[in-house]
């Protein structure tokens, strides 16, 4: 098994969140791919900057998944 991270940005004031933007890694263990996200998102947060995350209430999400991969 491997493990995917998924990560979105999301609007407070709309309600809303981008597609889904699944990472190409493939991570061994769950403590990985966490790591990851978190560091993924603090790069998203001062890619948007301060002004547009606070006037459209932006916040990031992540998950992490595990996928079941096949030998094609």
């Amino acid at each position: 098994m491997k493990i995917i991270l998924i990560m979105l940005v999301c609007s407070f004031t709309s309600g809303t969140c981008t597609p889904p933007l699944v990472m190409n890694e493939k991570f061994d263990n769950m403590y990985d791919c966490l790591m990851r996200g978190y560091e993924e998102s603090i790069k998203m947060t001062k890619e948007v900057g301060k002004e547009e995350i606070n006037k459209e209430g932006l916040f990031t999400r992540f998950a992490c998944r595990q996928i079941t991969e096949t030998n094609t």
